[in-house]
Formats: C-alpha cells, sequence, structure tokens
C-alpha cells in the first residue's frame, strides 16, 4: 500500500508505478503458487484474500 500511495502521488511514469507492478505481479505469482500446490481453484484463492485483506475482522466462513 506504502508504493501505491507513493506512485499515486507523482506525475504517471513507469518509473514510479515499477514498484506497484511489481508487487501485483509477485502477489499474483503467490497466489497461483499457493492454488496450484494446495490443490485449490485459483481464483476461490485470490478470492478469498481479497475478502481477508479487506474485511480482517470479519471471521472466516469455514
Amino acid at each position: 500500500m506504502a508504493e501505491q500511495l507513493k506512485a499515486e502521488a507523482r506525475p504517471h511514469s513507469a518509473e514510479a508505478w515499477a514498484p506497484w507492478l511489481d508487487a501485483a505481479a509477485r502477489v499474483q505469482a503467490a497466489i497461483t503458487a499457493h492454488a496450484e500446490a494446495t490443490g485449490q481453484n485459483r481464483f476461490d484463492v485470490e478470492a478469498e484474500l481479497k475478502r481477508v485483506v479487506r474485511h480482517p475482522e470479519e471471521p472466516d466462513e469455514g
């Protein structure tokens, strides 16, 4: 999040957005690797990650 705020504070440029895009690519790769390693659907893994990050106070459904 800190990198996103830094990128948004500067004029648009590839250099300003590079850290944010790199972080996003790493998250997507980790989601894919976790889904493959656990035999889960990649979409479901990403949806659960987003739910937990956006609403950490809500209990797990499972």
